[in-house]
């Protein structure tokens, strides 16, 4: 991917993140030839965990670094996984599965971090955030142009997979006032009480590849300002921009240890759950991956926050403005290729009473959502005319299509149908899938009982809001959901019965800014409390109550010893 540097300390400050040149030349993102590479190195023989491929060549493929006590390394490993370009499959970089004894020393280097942190005043840990979200805006673009390179979506969608966790480090710059305890003076005659919010020690990071900076900003900038210290492990398909992010954070004057950074899979996944000096695990991922994570660091005595799948529905109600339904829901469902976990995949429409003909609202909305899907361009996320980019790899489009062919095999409609969709010359290997439309869903359809991750819409109907209501609460997720009407009335009937975590009100992907939280609830979410906001700080750190006599007479002084249970009525 990108040529070997020296270090990244030894270039002047503020210098070294701009000075590479020469990428790979598999890379497709030419603007991201100025990222820096002192995190890559040369690759050494050993097994990549692909298949049916030739080992690369070790003389020419770059392998990601650890970053472990301030230091960016090559691992000692002899397995690699494999960085493929989504849009034509040329190898990016390979990431190696960290040994056990990497990760016991990444925890090691966070454990002996933890205290000198913990004791550095908090204004000195939010200015850090300050210097930092200055180098995220700084350096937003090529930080974009290796999520394109290695996830597939859009520059104009990984800019915003960025910004969205830019505005987490905001957040956590403002840390002192989310810390701050609670006093009651005189709970008792000269005895006060008080809570203060501490640090838990050492936390842990696991990261899904569908959004490589976002949900890596949405854990360690609030862990580590809030005294914590962190083992960060990006997803292994896609490490770039998130090791990338933590080189900015050391830019920014993160001493050594207080991040680190580790690769690898399942391995890896169980050393991090298992380890009985990491506190906290924070994962975003699949069902699957989280289900096993929280029930393993459960079992350690460890906090554990999950968030998983979805199924994010949106009802449309018969007074809903057309234009701008359709808008927002081709969007909410096709943007990122559906590769988002607030991605809209179910619009329910609540038909009015014999409006079945093709001049009915319900068939207006959904004319026009087939007409702008259709207009969409898939290709590569370089090219800035691209709307649609492809999903992450092969077997990600063979599931994607076999789950369309499921609901075709089930009876479904097939309003726009994106598989074999022509991608443009050159990108023949991509892993594209264009949007497509399924109308006439049932909720027994193995379409709709799954979460699909890709550009897939499917469409269904009730004949009120009550029964929308009840198709959503009886999906077992809670993630998110969406409501499209002029009326307010079954808006706040919506948002109040709806037994989901976030609600959109004619707003398509309900995510929340970072001084709320991200709430899924149900199958969506297991574990302690949500990410960032309130509840991320509160995830990160634990509350120590006090209760102090300063009196300066004790009238007591010399009496008997009172064995009693101490009540506030005592004296």
């Amino acid at each position: 991917m990108l040529a070997l540097l020296a270090t990244a300390r030894a270039a002047p400050q503020g210098c070294w993140l701009r000075q590479a040149s020469g990428l790979h030349p598999s890379a497709l993102a030419p603007r991201a030839s100025s990222v820096c590479a002192s995190f890559f190195s040369a690759a050494s023989a050993g097994t990549v965990a692909t298949a049916a491929k030739p080992p690369p060549s070790p003389s020419v493929t770059p392998v990601t670094k650890l970053l472990i006590d301030g230091e960016f390394r090559t691992s000692n490993s002899t397995t690699f996984t494999e960085v493929l370009n989504p849009a034509n499959q040329d190898l990016v970089a390979l990431v190696p599965v960290c040994t056990p004894a990497e990760l016991a020393e990444a925890v090691a280097s966070s454990k002996a971090a933890f205290t000198g942190w913990k004791n550095t005043p908090i204004s000195t840990r939010t200015r850090v955030m300050l210097r930092y979200q200055s180098l995220i805006r700084e350096n937003m673009d090529q930080l974009a142009a290796v999520i394109t390179m290695e996830q597939g979506k859009t520059l104009a969608d990984a800019r915003g997979d960025v910004f969205r966790g830019l505005e987490v480090v905001e957040q956590a710059a403002g840390m002192a006032t989310y810390t701050m305890g609670e006093t009651a003076e005189n709970v008792a005659a000269g005895v006060d009480c008080y809570s203060i919010r501490q640090p838990l020690g050492v936390t842990a990071g696991i990261c899904p590849f569908n959004f490589p900076a976002m949900i890596p900003l949405w854990m360690f900038p609030l862990a580590i300002t809030a005294g914590n210290t962190m083992v960060l492990k990006p997803s292994e398909r896609n490490p770039g921009a998130t090791v990338m992010l933590a080189a900015l954070a050391q830019e920014a004057g993160l001493p050594p240890g207080v991040l680190n950074v580790v690769h690898g899979g399942r391995d890896t996944v169980d050393g991090i759950c298992d380890h009985p000096d990491i506190r906290a695990v924070s994962f975003v991922g699949s069902d699957t991956a989280g289900r096993h994570i929280h029930a393993r660091a459960s079992a350690t005595g460890k906090r554990v926050q999950c968030n998983m799948g979805a199924k994010n529905h949106a009802v449309v109600m018969p007074d809903a403005d057309p234009e701008a339904a359709a808008n927002a829901l081709v969007g909410a469902a096709f943007g990122a290729a559906g590769q988002r976990c607030m991605a809209i995949s179910t619009v329910v429409f609540v038909d009015s009473p014999g409006g079945d003909g093709p001049g009915d609202r319900t068939s207006v909305i959904l004319d026009t959502i087939v007409r702008k899907a259709k207009a969409l361009r898939v290709g590569p996320g370089t090219d800035p005319t691209v709307e649609v980019g492809p999903v992450i790899s092969p077997a990600a489009k063979a599931r994607i299509e076999a789950l369309i062919q499921s609901g075709v095999d089930q009876g479904t409609r097939v309003l726009l149908d994106g598989r074999g969709v022509l991608p443009p010359p050159g990108y023949e290997t991509g892993n594209f899938v264009g949007p497509t439309v399924l109308d006439n869903v049932r909720p027994d359809m193995e379409a709709y009982r799954q979460e699909i991750f890709g550009p897939v819409l499917l469409v269904l109907r009730t004949e009120s809001l009550d029964a929308a209501i009840a198709l959503v609460n009886a999906n077992m997720y809670g993630n998110g959901t969406a409501i499209f009407t002029r009326s307010g009335s079954a808006a706040r009937k919506f948002q109040n019965e709806v037994d989901v975590g976030q609600v959109g009100i004619n707003i398509p992907i309900p995510v929340p800014l970072p001084f709320f939280s991200f709430t899924g609830t149900r199958g969506s979410f297991a574990g302690s409390t949500n990410f960032y906001g309130k509840a991320g700080v509160n995830f990160y750190t634990q509350t120590k109550t006090v209760t102090a006599s300063w009196k300066e007479n004790d009238e007591r002084a010399g009496s008997s010893v009172p064995v009693a249970m101490p009540t506030s009525q005592q004296v």
